[in-house]
């Protein structure tokens, strides 16, 4: 097993590092995983698997034709670690990494403003 680093500072605004410590090599607190492109916010639906959760994000789409706004969403895979501890209904910042499997590409970096 690596020797993990003690806790890295990612600088995203909002989001506080979690109080526990994890031993997840996936972890961008106390792991080596990297988190590169978008960060995004939305809300956990489900965390029915393991060390997985279900993110709605919900955004504004321009339809040029009428002129307008519409509200889209989609539902996002992203790992959750160890340490935070969400539940569903949580609003949450997640941020773009490397394909971890499949369908997960995010990793849920903390709660909106919690602790």
């Amino acid at each position: 097993m690596p020797a993990f680093k003690e806790l890295k500072n990612l600088k995203i605004p909002g989001v506080n590092p979690p109080s526990t410590r994890c031993e997840d090599p996936n972890c961008p607190w106390h792991g080596t995983l990297r988190v590169r492109g978008v960060i995004l916010e939305g809300i956990v639906e489900k965390t029915r698997a393991k060390r997985m959760a279900v993110i709605r994000h919900e955004y504004l789409y321009y339809d040029r034709k009428y002129m307008r706004y519409e509200r889209r969403s989609k539902k996002i895979h992203a790992h959750l670690p160890d340490c935070i501890k969400v539940k569903e209904g949580d609003q949450v910042v997640i941020g773009e990494t490397r394909p971890l499997s499949k369908t997960v590409k995010f990793v849920v970096l903390g709660i909106k403003g919690g602790v």
